[in-house]
């Protein structure tokens, strides 16, 4: 019999949000949303706990936002900032266990098996981490523990902010069954509407329902969805390893149809991947754009160049085109959206050219100058014009 895992999975409450009212005392206790430009179809990227009774969440227009709240303070984002912050949680997290996976800069699974016989119980561990956390960056974090991912985000969530629950193997059934079948990591407001549609309402309902019978409802997801309301499941804990791909994704709060407000998304995990893979000497061979639909569906949609690159311009070019062809095909109501690069290799790497593109050459000396803008005043200190007519959207091959 396998060893059972523990697993605990660690969320930053409102993290960009809370960073902004930490280093700022004034924004405390007031609604505070952190967010692109309404002026030029910027999106939230944080909403604090006092703006989202308002209506307020991530990936919502910023103009939409000030509309349902307009008392709240638009501040830009600082990224490095929030960078700095995470990697000091990412040191506590490893004190504790090698095996993390962080999913985003405000949250990670961590694999506590082994750490149970140096460490204590994986509870006790989860405490002293949330514990640590706050001692040291003066912030909150809901934790879940649990015998695997799935319970332990699901746990994380149950009482945020500044939660702490624990699943196991004996309460999992009588902690799941009372929950919203929305409550299941990736099923959507459509997904949700049709299962409430056919009488299920919680997932204790959707357990008692046979394969063929959620099939019938849900597609192909019907036997992982019936696992989940089980509490089943395998995958493990993947810790960071060679560097293969970079990639930036988001999870709406609610399925998103506008193509401007995902294009406002794609184009800032555009920039944000790009300049990560020139911090790193990179270059990418290859663009994927994820895009999880309001049923559950996720589909991929790749790209390759016929020379790796890390300007921007480019990156942006490749990935608009082949979110129009994905749009004009089978686009609808996003529950995730993501972009990616593979096929990484030293940006020194390959054939140098005796005689450079000049307007290449010009667009790497504006991604210097916006990288250095940027590490020095924040991520959101400069913008990028978005097009979105796609039949004027410009692409080079």
């Amino acid at each position: 019999m396998a060893q059972r895992r523990r697993i605990i999975h660690v969320d930053m409450d409102a993290f960009y949000a809370s960073v902004e009212q930490l280093d700022h005392p004034e924004l405390r206790g007031k609604p505070v949303i952190v967010g692109g430009d309404p002026k030029s179809r910027g999106v939230v990227s944080a909403a604090s706990y006092e703006v989202r009774p308002f209506g307020v969440h991530s990936a919502m227009p910023t103009a939409q936002a000030l509309r349902l709240c307009p008392q709240a303070i638009l501040v830009p984002g600082r990224m490095e900032r929030y960078a700095e912050i995470s990697q000091a949680i990412r040191e506590i997290f490893e004190s504790y266990t090698p095996l993390v996976e962080p999913l985003s800069l405000d949250e990670a699974f961590l694999d506590v098996t082994d750490s149970e016989n140096l460490f204590g119980p994986a509870p006790a561990i989860g405490q002293a981490i949330k514990d640590r956390i706050r001692q040291q960056t003066h912030l909150t974090a809901s934790v879940g523990v649990a015998p695997n991912k799935f319970l332990a985000k699901l746990a994380s969530d149950l009482r945020k902010p500044d939660g702490f629950v624990v699943i196991t193997e004996e309460n999992r059934q009588a902690m799941l069954d009372p929950l919203p079948v929305g409550k299941i990591w990736g099923v959507g407001k459509v997904t949700e509407k049709a299962l409430r549609d056919r009488g299920i309402e919680t997932i204790g309902q959707l357990r008692t329902r046979t394969v063929i019978q959620l099939r019938e409802i849900v597609g192909n997801a019907a036997e992982e969805l019936r696992e989940l309301a089980h509490g089943r499941d395998d995958r493990p804990v993947e810790p960071d390893r060679q560097c293969k791909s970079l990639s930036s994704e988001q999870t709406f709060a609610m399925d998103v149809a506008d193509p401007d407000v995902l294009l406002g998304v794609l184009m800032e995990q555009v920039e944000e991947v790009a300049q990560r893979l020139r911090q790193r000497g990179l270059k990418a061979k290859t663009i994927t754009l994820k895009l999880r639909y309001g049923d559950f569906r996720t589909v991929t949609r790749s790209q390759t160049f016929g020379e790796s690159t890390n300007v921007t311009n480019l990156l942006w070019q490749t990935a608009a085109r082949v979110f129009h062809q994905w749009h004009s095909r089978s686009g609808g109501p996003l529950r995730l959206l993501g972009f990616g690069v593979s096929g990484l290799e030293d940006e020194r790497a390959g054939q140098q050219l005796l005689f450079p593109d000049p307007q290449e050459e010009k667009l790497k000396k504006l991604d210097q100058v916006v990288d250095k803008i940027r590490d020095r005043y924040g991520k959101r200190a400069v913008h990028r014009g978005i097009q979105t007519d796609f039949r004027k959207t410009e692409t080079r091959d």
